[in-house]
């Protein structure tokens, strides 16, 4: 059993600290709001703290999984940051998608202080963390991901050190362009099979078979014909996501033209007040460009 410490207890945070909990673990939790820490605490029977320092105070690992760079910021190096109070030799996790330079500046942070720190990204959303079968990737140091790794593993089915920090940032980053594409490719395919007068249903059924089958089309693509956008991951959140990996191809030079039009196109449907729709609602954006 580890003493382990969870900051941030959003639709994803809650459940993966639920998870290592239920994995034997001594978790204390932290969140803004102190009343679902409160209720996380009552629910799995760990503890809670006010501040994120109080909350990794005596940890090994301390996770965390926040909304933006911002957050990640105040939480770590802010008032009452954890940061302050991590021991020597013990390991911080960050779940939180960001980017890959705020990984790099609290990577340097946490060797200032005398302990590691780990980017840590996640796929999978919502429904993934609920049922422990994220896919984590990470950029860090090897010593402290085989210390983290183990953990990881009570919410994660597949997690891998993907090379030095800002690396599990990156990778992200390239699993969020590749949604934008898929997902706007889905949207166009099913919208053409309705305007042609197919049963977009069966045409799901016949070609997830093949070479066009994604996890996008298996989980979304019925969802999608029944205008259904209630769930799953919200557009501002990809727009987020979008705006950082646009931000870092202007560092790297990588041409995303596709990528900056599709964020567009989610520009468009918050517009239309979808940005609380999960991201399949592109198609709606089609709908409407139709007069549907």
């Amino acid at each position: 059993m580890a003493k382990v410490a969870f900051l941030g207890l959003g639709v994803m945070g809650y459940p993966m600290a639920g998870h290592v909990k239920a994995a034997g673990h001594d978790v204390t939790v932290y969140n803004r709001t102190t009343a679902k820490a409160e209720k996380w605490a009552a629910e799995h029977g760990g503890s809670f703290a006010a501040t994120p320092a109080e909350a990794v105070a005596g940890v090994e690992v301390a996770f965390a999984c926040v909304g933006n760079d911002d957050d990640l910021r105040s939480i770590t190096i802010g008032e009452n940051g954890a940061f302050a109070a991590m021991g020597k030799g013990t390991v911080f996790v960050d779940h939180t998608t960001a980017s890959a330079e705020v990984a790099r500046e609290l990577y340097a942070a946490a060797q200032a202080g005398g302990f590691d720190f780990i980017d840590a990204p996640v796929s999978g959303g919502q429904a993934g963390a609920e049922n422990g079968v994220l896919t984590v990737m990470c950029g860090g140091d090897a010593a402290p991901y085989a210390v983290a790794e183990p953990l990881i593993e009570s919410f994660a089915r597949s997690t891998r050190l993907m090379g030095e920090s800002g690396a599990g940032q990156l990778t992200k980053m390239v699993n969020q362009i590749c949604i934008a594409g898929l997902v706007q490719g889905l949207s166009e395919g099913l919208h053409f099979a309705q305007k042609a007068g197919l049963d977009g249903k069966a045409v799901v059924d016949v070609i997830s078979k093949g070479a066009a089958g994604s996890w996008q089309m298996e989980n979304r693509g019925y969802t999608m014909l029944d205008d259904e956008f209630d769930f799953g991951f919200a557009v501002d959140w990809m727009r987020k996501d979008l705006g950082i990996c646009l931000g870092e191809a202007n560092n790297n030079g990588a041409s995303l033209p596709v990528t900056a039009q599709i964020d567009q196109f989610y520009k468009d449907v918050q517009n239309m007040g979808g940005n609380r729709w999960d991201t399949s609602s592109l198609i709606r954006r089609l709908r409407r460009l139709d007069g549907q």
